[in-house]
């Protein structure tokens, strides 16, 4: 039995094709450190060394395989990825005890006490859209990790717009569940601008799109964004997938002059890297929402300051004039409500 016809064995015009098999031999993952470990600063720098054989699919196949890592009996329902390795033969994913504490202390209930973390880890196998994925067999270890302040992974956005640097850390966007889905906003000053993805802070692993499809390509060409603007991207680097999508800014509610129905417009700094809108507010609630519409838009579910898509509505503690910063520049979404 085969899956069916999916790519070339031959660069000739006779076109020679191969078929796969309908179950593909899984790939098999090997872990560093036993059944059990204690991550330690001192040891930060200390490399660990991920690998794993081949999925066999009966025939020679580039392959995205990615390392996932969860909690024990989640079923990989939260996936944490440690990394993304591209390869037509069995592979290694390298990594440092600093880079993989990083990622732990986020599944932590206390990250200033952490406990041990029972978790399990596989390999993630691809060749294309229309292909299921293939899984290693889980291997589990227990980890415990130490305390260090959440840095969240980064994917650079190198480009037109900033000169081509893909060391530009100000010019990249996060993962803020360190699970291969990016996010973030980047302010595009020139129409037609052209960019990339790059995983670290050099062209070495950068992905483009061949033909505008939506789908990222290794070294492929140039993402060409439209009018100049204020850019959410999203990249899903497991999937291979990204969108980008133009947004300008607005407050809305039953305490602002419009109420919920007409949105008061936030004008852009693009050097403090915020939108902002000096109004007059009654004692009521407040949301952000972008392009005029609620397909995207942000409340405060904990009432923290901190922004949730989709989240509740904004409460305003009192009438007055209002001066309301929006910061979607950082990882974790911000606003502020300062009465003037």
């Amino acid at each position: 039995m085969v899956l069916g016809l999916v790519g070339m064995l031959s660069c000739k015009k006779d076109e020679t094709k191969a078929t796969l098999k309908s179950s593909p031999g899984t790939p098999v993952l090997d872990i560093p450190g036993g059944d059990a470990m204690v991550l330690k600063l001192s040891d930060k720098d200390v490399v660990l060394t991920y690998a794993w054989t081949m999925a066999d699919y009966g025939v020679s196949v580039v392959t995205n395989y990615t390392l996932q890592i969860d909690k024990q009996g989640s079923n990989f329902s939260n996936a944490l990825s440690l990394g993304l390795v591209t390869t037509s033969k069995g592979g290694q994913l390298t990594t440092t005890i600093g880079a993989l504490n990083a990622k732990l202390i986020t599944l932590v209930f206390d990250p200033k006490n952490p406990d041990p973390l029972p978790l399990e880890f596989r390999i993630r196998a691809t060749i294309s859209d229309s292909v299921k994925p293939v899984y290693s067999t889980s291997v589990k270890q227990t980890i415990t990790p130490y305390y260090v302040k959440v840095v969240y992974p980064l994917l650079f956005v190198p480009g037109s717009y900033q000169g081509w640097n893909p060391a530009d850390s100000t010019t990249s966007i996060a993962s803020v569940k360190s699970n291969d889905m990016y996010e973030g906003y980047i302010w595009f000053g020139v129409d037609n601008a052209q960019f990339k993805y790059c995983q670290g802070p050099a062209w070495t692993t950068n992905w483009g799109d061949n033909g505008a499809t939506g789908t990222l390509v290794s070294g492929g060409a140039n993402i060409v964004a439209g009018t100049a603007g204020y850019y959410k991207l999203n990249v899903d680097l497991t999937g291979l997938k990204h969108t980008f999508l133009r947004t300008a800014w607005s407050v809305i509610g039953d305490a602002t002059p419009g109420g919920w129905n007409t949105d008061t417009d936030m004008a852009y700094d693009s050097i403090g890297k915020v939108w902002t809108v000096t109004v007059a507010l009654t004692k009521a609630a407040i949301k952000f929402r972008a392009n005029h519409g609620w397909d995207l838009n942000y409340g405060d579910d904990a009432g923290n300051g901190s922004l949730n898509a989709g989240g509740a509505n904004i409460n305003v503690p009192e009438g007055g004039n209002y001066t309301i910063t929006l910061n979607l520049s950082q990882p974790v979404y911000k606003y502020k409500l300062v009465k003037n």
